[in-house]
């Protein structure tokens, strides 16, 4: 099953209901045991989505919307693994994911998903050419150290694929891990002019939230979001977020390019 989200005007959300606002921003209901689910966003053709095989084998679906006869026939794919070990089928070719393992699936290529503890988060966006399948093991990847403890900021940024070392056509992902004790994440916040991005909350425990901003940088609103739930975050709106305890976040990005620093600072007087 897969829903469609258009795009909303920056004007409009400064006036919305927090209704309004779950509704057009917030992606719940993702990880449903022996399915896959998924929202097709119309900023910049994104596409985010859970597989949660349990007992069965599940194909990456070609959905209509898509428009083709198969998901990756003109798109590529990044998926991380947030539960236990699974593994993902590329063309017939096994790989085994551990918990936050990922895995880019370049144009082309069918995928199925397997593994009755795995969870499988992934996201889509159009490709213009075909890159090689690669899997990202978590603990081989070297994470970037940001924030501090004074700043209740520090964070550990894995760049799984951002536009360098692994090459992509528009898609980037990764993985950030907020340290105990800290609780902002993305702070002080940026735009992405050029490219849309999307957070998937993960490993909070049940009765924590995360507050997620979002809005122009001059008129801020804000999400509370639970465990394995995400934000579509569209180039005008800022993000980030604060959380009552322990947790990470997957962010994904599509757009007119794959360059990880091609953002814009928000001051914090600007808020």
């Amino acid at each position: 099953m897969i829903k469609v989200r258009y795009s909303a005007s920056p004007a409009s959300v400064e006036t919305a209901t927090t209704a309004d606002l779950r509704e057009n921003f917030l992606v719940q209901g993702l990880f449903r045991s022996g399915e896959v689910h998924g929202v097709y966003s119309h900023d910049d053709r994104l596409v985010i989505g859970g597989a949660v095989p349990g007992d069965v084998q599940l194909e990456l679906p070609a959905w209509n919307v898509l428009g083709s006869a198969s998901h990756l026939e003109r798109r590529e794919l990044g998926i991380i693994n947030i539960g236990h070990l699974g593994h993902v089928l590329v063309d017939g070719e096994k790989f085994d994911l551990h918990h936050l393992d990922g895995l880019f699936v370049g144009r082309g290529s069918e995928v199925i998903f397997a593994g009755p503890e795995a969870v499988f988060y992934f996201v889509s966006a159009p490709a213009h050419a075909t890159y090689p399948t690669t899997a990202l093991s978590h603990p081989e990847i070297e994470p970037v150290a940001l924030g501090s403890p004074q700043g209740a900021n520090e964070r550990s940024l894995y760049r799984y694929a951002w536009g360098q070392e692994l090459q992509t056509s528009v898609l980037q992902f990764g993985l950030t891990v907020i340290a105990d004790g800290s609780v902002w994440n993305t702070f002080p916040p940026h735009l992405h002019d050029r490219r849309t991005e999307a957070y998937l909350y993960v490993d909070l425990d049940e009765e924590d939230r995360v507050f997620h901003f979002m809005g122009k940088p001059g008129a801020t609103r804000h999400l509370v979001v639970r465990n394995r739930e995400a934000v579509i975050s569209p180039p005008w709106s800022i993000h980030s977020g604060a959380g009552t305890g322990s947790y990470a976040f997957i962010w994904a990005m599509a757009g007119e390019n794959n360059a990880y620093t091609d953002l814009t600072p928000v001051p914090l007087e600007d808020l």
